[in-house]
């Protein structure tokens, strides 16, 4: 039976109605491309295949190993400064990390051994650059332009779904110094340490620029080799802090300075998972509660302030000339807060120089000063961090010709950190406003990542060619970003890499606006009302999804047919009282 309608005064046949002739499920093929393979690719790269079907998954990553940042960044003293038990896959937790903190290598190797558990690099395609990403309105799809970074060699292909998992700290940034490029000695990068000849420091004059989270863990590295001496060009003022987790340490009768775990202890986590969940959610509960030192004038922070004002003179007893740069007059925060377990104990030794003198340039030999004095030095460590714009070093190109460039200028302005109207099917893990000032990072990241597989199984179930966040929602989410940070101690007077305009700016675009557990409950489940969908079958019945009649679990190999007995899927109240139900007293249900 044919239905009608009417145009230009007469009756018009539509055609027919067809069933489309597949369960409910509809699990279409998809291609879906993820851009790196650090800790939220590998997270992808295990989720997708879990829970969705017909996937066709690849994982580009320009370098040459699994890990992402943690696979670049192997200068001495790299370490993640929360606790290494904060510091992994929830579902995956490692019981036997060596210290509380852990190294570099230690946290890739763990990263690398969960891919290897769970049959990621199958998907992981090495030495592979993204170089472009262009939407076709056309096709509804991206058009995609890879190369092979040893071949020299590009290919190009068209996918439905671009994932950036790049990370925010991806491109390392040189100082712009005039003549860096004449320096004739050993020149490196924190992010580009010389790993390949193994350099010898011992004997060596040692320039060090920058004064934050890198150099912070480099200079106690260097300082106690032999027969260094290290000259420290620092401009910007810090605050250097006690280790995360200090204070929790002393609480769980844990000796603070004694960080390697022994044995034993190990040994306890491995066989005792409810002591082992007590010690992670000690720590994790003590983290998150930091966010209270990020509110301008709150108990929390005064505290903070008077605690590492006199951690702080004491450690710089015998030089109180340095005290003016660790005793900043911004709040606690303001600047990314790093614990520098050594660092004011190596500044103060007489083989390290602390320089605040502005550099006028770097010749052959050396760093000549703004006061004409000339630092001879054999070899320059530049700890300056990233490029902090957000801007991919590729173009992305969305509907009408936008590009992501343009949508980041003159600050980035996004849907829940994720997504950017006029790029439809293109999502960013960790992009603007997605770390984070107090808590554990990677919880974030996985929720992030939930968030992305029920965004493309919204595409793929209900047969839609693209999703994209409306204008308007994107705009809510900059002001709500815009007046939130007024509030925080993040935008007082301090240079800072969460903020724009070089650092010095009026706007926050690294950090989530809120706490950890307020991101979480943000992404928990996706406000699909804020979207624009476009249908894949066009103009026809959007209910085609539907099918016909027919659910997977009927048929033969394709599932359970009674499901809905099974002891995972029942959710049981609690008799008497259900209100009383500790699980939703945890954490309040949501739709």
């Amino acid at each position: 039976m044919s239905a009608n309608t009417i145009e230009s005064g007469e009756a018009v046949s539509a055609p027919a109605y067809v069933i489309k002739e597949e369960p409910i499920e509809n699990h279409r093929q998809m291609k879906v491309r993820v851009i790196g393979a650090g800790f939220s690719g590998v997270y992808l790269g295990i989720r997708i295949p879990q829970r969705l079907r017909n996937i066709d998954l690849q994982i580009y990553d320009k370098n040459s190993g699994i890990g992402g940042t943690w696979w670049e960044n192997r200068y001495p003293g790299c370490a993640c400064d929360i606790p290494a038990h904060s510091y992994q896959y929830t579902f995956d937790p490692k019981p036997d990390w060596s210290g509380f903190y852990a190294s570099s290598r230690e946290i890739c190797d763990y990263i690398n051994s969960i891919a290897e558990k769970y049959g990621v690099p199958r998907f992981v395609k090495l030495h592979h650059e993204v170089t472009s990403c262009s939407w076709d309105d056309s096709l509804k799809k991206w058009h995609i332009t890879v190369k092979h970074t040893q071949t020299g060699e590009s290919f190009e292909e068209d996918v439905d779904v671009v994932v950036s998992a790049r990370g925010n700290l991806n491109t390392p940034k040189w100082p712009e110094i005039s003549g860096l490029e004449r320096f004739q000695g050993e020149k490196m990068h924190s992010a580009a340490w010389n790993q390949e000849d193994r350099y010898d420091f011992t004997s060596k004059r040692i320039g060090i620029i920058g004064g934050g989270s890198s150099s912070i863990q480099i200079v106690p590295e260097l300082q106690k080799l032999e027969g260094t001496r290290l000259s420290c060009f620092i401009r910007s003022k810090v605050w250097i802090s006690d280790r995360f987790g200090d204070h929790v340490m002393g609480e769980m009768g844990l000796d603070p300075s004694q960080l390697e775990f022994t044995e034993a202890q190990i040994s306890n986590f491995k066989n005792d998972p409810t002591a082992y969940r007590t010690f992670r959610k000690t720590i994790e509960e003590d983290g998150n509660m930091v966010h209270h030192a990020s509110l301008q004038g709150t108990a929390m922070s005064n505290m903070f302030i008077e605690l590492f004002s006199k951690i702080t003179k004491k450690r710089l007893a015998t030089k109180p000339e340095l005290l003016p740069y660790f005793l900043p007059d911004f709040g606690v925060g303001c600047r990314r807060l790093t614990p520098g377990p050594g660092y004011l104990e190596a500044l103060i030794q007489d083989n390290v120089e602390f320089i605040p003198t502005a550099i006028d340039s770097i010749n052959e030999t050396g760093v000549k000063l703004s006061d004409g004095r000339q630092v001879a030095i054999d070899v320059l460590c530049c700890a300056t961090g990233f490029d902090t714009s957000l801007i991919p070093p590729f173009p992305v190109v969305g509907k009408h010709g936008c590009t992501l460039a343009e949508k980041f200028t003159p600050y980035p302005k996004t849907y829940l950190t994720m997504m950017v109207d006029d790029l439809p099917n293109f999502f960013i893990i960790l992009g603007p406003n997605s770390s984070i000032g107090a808590g554990t990072l990677t919880i974030l990241l996985e929720a992030e990542g939930d968030y992305v597989v029920k965004c493309i199984r919204k595409l793929q179930k209900e047969d839609y060619a693209s999703l994209v966040p409306r204008q308007v929602r994107v705009q809510d989410f900059s002001d709500y970003v815009g007046e939130y940070f007024k509030r925080t101690v993040y935008m007082g007077k301090c240079k800072s890499w969460y903020k724009t305009g070089g650092g010095l700016g009026d706007r926050i675009s690294t950090l989530w606006p809120g706490s950890i557990l307020h991101a979480m409950e943000t992404l928990r489940a996706p406000r699909w009302e804020d979207f624009e969908f476009e249908s894949l079958c066009g103009h026809e019945n959007r209910f085609r999804w539907l099918g016909n009649g027919w659910s997977e679990t009927l048929m033969p190999g394709g599932g359970d047919p009674s499901w809905y007995l099974n002891e995972n899927e029942l959710d049981c109240p609690l008799a008497g009282k259900p209100e009383e139900d500790l699980r939703y007293k945890a954490r309040p249900f949501s739709h």
